[in-house]
């Protein structure tokens, strides 16, 4: 089966009803990304970026709205118009060159949690990594985090210890194998308008 990038930008309906539109990331993201960074509690914050941080450092910011072509997507969730609106969400991957598989990450403000919004990130991310030809992609997940772990789940992932650091584990999708898992699921982008 060929693989099929997502037509973006897209708006989703969340289980609560509310719409949100995914996109691309742009530089004029910066305050917006900040802003939902300190929306993020210390909890979210830690489970994201697995270590304690008050402030976003700016490396990290310049880095998180200018992906480097070829080698990272990142997506942002915004509750509003692709024009105006908070950011509520994000997902990225970039790619290690010498193994041809790719790192995810997703966060959700702490408000937004529950309705879905993760997992249409990681629908959206993931063929967007299979269409660019990646083998695989993985994340590191706080063992903790048993919500990522379980969406992982879902979407296929497999879940094993990381070897290096018994607090992490590694989940790990084989991008070729999952296409047919993938499609059998429900369509988050149908009867949004």
């Amino acid at each position: 089966m060929q693989a099929t990038a997502p037509t973006l930008p897209t708006c989703v309906t969340l289980r609560n009803g509310k719409h949100a539109l995914i996109r691309e990331i742009r530089p004029q993201d910066k305050s917006g990304v900040v802003a939902a960074f300190h929306r993020l509690s210390e909890d979210s914050r830690y489970t994201r970026f697995m270590a304690s941080m008050n402030e976003l450092p700016d490396a990290l910011l310049e880095s998180a709205v200018h992906p480097i072509p070829a080698r990272e997507c990142a997506l942002v969730a915004v509750a509003g118009t692709e024009d105006g609106g908070d950011l509520i969400g994000g997902a990225r991957y970039n790619v290690d060159p010498e193994t041809g598989c790719c790192e995810f990450a997703v966060t959700v403000i702490d408000g937004w949690h529950g309705l879905g919004l993760a997992r249409v990130l990681m629908q959206t991310l993931i063929p967007l990594a299979r269409a660019d030809g990646y083998r695989s992609m993985i994340g590191y997940v706080l063992a903790s985090n048993t919500a990522m772990r379980g969406l992982a789940h879902r979407l296929g992932f497999k879940d094993k210890m990381c070897p290096d650091d018994a607090t992490l584990r590694v989940v790990d999708l084989d991008l070729a194998e999952s296409i047919e898992h993938e499609t059998s699921h429900h369509d988050p982008h149908a009867g949004c308008h």
